[in-house]
């Protein structure tokens, strides 16, 4: 260890601002302390009072979020993930965040880390983490830069997710101009724990040892934590070393060390250390405890020689752990770590005066109030300035008449089925491993949520993320509410009943007035649809700053969630065409309005109009009446209706299966356009047995369900009525060639 002393600059309003914090700011760390802060203080300050760790511009309006709820076991924000009641002694718990600007920079690293953090997360609980999905978002596809971003983002995904061995379950991939410099990479994560094996991130018992564990620290991510705080610009490329570095194998030996630790009753409280590090983990421990800490950061294991204490403490390299143990039996936890070849080291004391002390060379060079640090504490928090953005009233007045009349309805359906946004994603998943651990039932692909076993038990636990940016940017409230609404579709469509939600808010600029104003609204609208579908939030993270050089992207708050299937052997329903012969209904709203819709938007180049049609009273009835029908075995098949609508989830359940249908659209009203490719919302694709045709049209229809026979499975062509005549196997060519062929169209380097 060096004995080097470092010459710390002189703390001052300019230095301040060069950290990103506001003259307002500055003022209140100063009034905090008593004093001017040391610099490695105004460092850690700087990270902690950053938008990406104190959540300072959204944290007011994520309260209006439904956050308790009869199965949550712990409060939306008090812990790492959030944490649901699944039954028989068992608990999920379940979180996703965003990892959008070190993918932006670094594609690999910023994903594969995106990863491994998500699950630190999970594991940090005392879960085991048994399933991970992804959200992503890039530009078109026509565009160089975004295929490299998108090969090196699957691949970071893959290669850590793969070594790590916990399967990909569920996700999904949408392409747009919006997203144009500025991806979105959201990573999610699942686990379960038995009850009254729940690990906490507290600090309790003064006098308790403080140790770090796991790999060594190094200058990888010092100040990532700010790097996500602001937009992106070319001068993001001179932050690559903002972006952390991850390896997969050091976190499988974490996850099963930590596991195995927990077991011991040693362990007082543990916290991954993510974003901002030391510097978050020992705060945010300290003051939900209500303590301080004594930190030698002397007796960190580093891996670069004169590290200061500034670098140390906001370094975020990865797979790396806080731990507070009971006082004597820290050698206990020490003994766990050294059998699994990772670091154990203690590194300080519970302290009882509040404040968190750090010690460099024998020197104090920070010495802050915990609480001052957190959300929730002292950490500033604001209400911006809203204002409605005036595109909308441009959008809301678009004409759509013109493009309801197609010429050509089968012409249509095959150019639609195209679209980067509808056709097959095979590429990106097939990189993934989707069954290790062999508990997986439903993967990815052709399935409406990712499905896996609880094992011991008939649970299995349905997983679905889910957000159109589009329909949010064209009317952020229902946007949102769409958001919740077809994330419960999908488990419901699968078997499962809608536990709860996490959630992970894509925005731009939160000083921008208009992109303030959008946020608000979709999450108000997430609150709408939550508290119909009784799915409480149980936590998250908030992405700002994302901008590309001309606007903010489509505001994409993605929704993670969670449904549980009582029996997987009795309940589980596949999204594809089972047998010859079973008739096919169509159960739901009127397919009304072409509004927002893929076919819009692919076809003619519009994004315009409305969100598409939500009724959120009639939506909760119809998931209701449709996994009863499942639970009394009434379904053989579900697909909900969403991207490129009827026609679409047709073409799909037809992919999926191999076999073919006759179709006559049988539904009231609409023109031939808008019942093929409404995206309008609350509809859902059903076969049944021809037997159970007349039960199931019944069952609806007494739940105030319309239910519409469309015609029977069978053959291998896909004819609707007159006008389309497709054999199933051209619409499978298609389906699976358009990202392939996009991708071998670029040089990927």
């Amino acid at each position: 260890m060096s004995n080097l002393r470092y010459s710390e600059p002189e703390v001052t309003l300019e230095l301040a601002r060069e950290h990103g914090l506001t003259d307002e700011e500055f003022e209140k760390i100063c009034d905090y302390l008593g004093r001017t802060p040391t610099f490695t203080e105004l460092g850690v300050y700087s990270v902690m009072w950053s938008e990406h760790c104190s959540y300072k511009n959204s944290i007011a309006v994520l309260k209006t979020l439904p956050r308790s709820g009869q199965n949550l076991l712990v409060g939306a924000g008090e812990e790492n993930a959030g944490l649901v009641d699944i039954g028989d002694g068992l608990a999920c718990a379940f979180k996703i965040e965003s990892h959008n600007h070190p993918s932006a920079v670094e594609p690999y690293q910023g994903a594969a880390t995106g990863v491994g953090g998500i699950h630190r997360d999970i594991f940090t609980m005392g879960a085991r983490p048994i399933a991970a999905l992804n959200s992503l978002r890039f530009g078109s596809m026509s565009e160089p830069r975004v295929r490299y971003l998108l090969d090196g983002v699957v691949r970071g995904i893959a290669d850590y997710g793969n070594s790590f061995g916990v399967p990909t379950v569920a996700g999904e991939i949408y392409f747009d101009k919006s997203y144009e410099g500025n991806p979105l990479v959201n990573a999610m994560s699942v686990g379960v724990v038995k009850h009254g094996e729940t690990a906490s991130a507290i600090a309790e018992g003064v006098g308790n040892p403080v140790l770090i564990v796991g790999a060594s620290t190094g200058r990888d991510g010092i100040h990532g934590a700010t790097f996500a705080s602001e937009e992106i610009s070319e001068a993001s490329e001179a932050k690559r070393p903002s972006v952390q570095v991850g390896d997969p194998f050091t976190e499988k030996l974490l996850l099963e060390a930590s596991l195995e630790a927990l077991k011991t009753g040693a362990v007082v409280g543990i916290q991954d250390m993510g974003a901002a590090g030391i510097s978050c983990s020992s705060s945010e421990m300290s003051a939900k405890s209500e303590t301080g800490m004594r930190i030698d950061l002397d007796k960190v294991p580093l891996r670069e020689e004169d590290m200061s204490a500034y670098e140390i403490l906001l370094s975020e390299s990865q797979e790396r752990m806080l731990i507070v143990a009971e006082k004597g039996r820290e050698q206990e936890v020490m003994d766990v770590y050294a059998k699994w070849d990772l670091n154990a080291v203690v590194i300080g004391t519970v302290t009882e005066n509040g404040n968190v002390t750090y010690i460099r060379d024998g020197e104090v060079k920070a010495d802050i109030p915990a609480y001052s640090l957190v959300l929730g504490g002292g950490a500033p928090v604001y209400y911006r300035e809203t204002s409605k953005p005036e595109y909308l009233e441009k959008t809301g007045r678009t004409d759509l008449s013109e493009f309801v009349d197609v010429d050509d309805p089968e012409e249509t359906m095959l150019k639609l089925l195209g679209s980067p946004n509808i056709a097959s994603k095979r590429w990106v998943y097939e990189q993934y491993d989707h069954m290790v651990r062999t508990n997986t039932v439903m993967g990815p692909g052709p399935s409406d949520a990712g499905v896996v076993r609880v094992k011991g038990s008939k649970k299995a636990l349905a997983v679905s993320t889910d957000c159109n940016g589009r329909y949010v940017y064209l009317n952020p409230r229902k946007g949102g509410q769409i958001a919740v609404a077809e994330a419960a579709r999908n488990v419901v469509c699968s078997g499962a009943k809608p536990m709860a939600i996490t959630n992970c808010l894509n925005f731009g600029n939160p000083y921008k007035p208009e992109v303030y104003w959008t946020f608000t609204e979709a999450v108000g609208g997430m609150g709408d649809a939550c508290r119909i579908f009784d799915t409480p939030v149980t936590g998250g993270n908030v992405s700002f700053y994302n901008e590309n050089p001309n606007a903010a992207i489509f505001p994409t708050p993605v929704i993670g969630m969670l449904g549980l299937i009582e029996d997987v052997e009795k309940d589980l329903t596949p999204s594809a065409f089972q047998s010859e012969g079973d008739h096919i209904l169509y159960i739901g709203a009127p397919r009304s309005g072409i509004d927002g819709s893929e076919f819009l938007s692919f076809i003619h180049n519009v994004t315009a109009g409305d969100a598409p049609d939500l009724d959120l009273e009639f939506e909760s009835a119809l998931q209701k009446s449709l996994l009863s029908a499942i639970q009394k075995g009434m379904i053989v098949s579900a697909h909900d209706l969403s991207d490129g609508g009827l026609a679409v989830a047709l073409m799909e359940k037809a992919i999926f299966s191999g076999m073919g249908a006759e179709i006559q659209l049988n539904l009231p009203g609409q023109s031939t356009t808008e019942m093929l490719f409404s995206e309008a919302q609350s509809g859902v694709l059903i076969t049944v047995s021809p037997s159970e045709r007349q039960a199931v049209e019944e069952h609806f229809r007494s739940n105030d369900i319309p239910a519409y026979h469309l015609g029977t499975v069978g053959g291998n062509e896909l004819k609707l009525e007159d006008f389309a005549r497709i054999p199933v196997s051209k619409l499978a060519s298609i389906y699976e060639e358009v990202v392939p062929s996009a991708i071998s169209a670029a040089n990927v380097v």
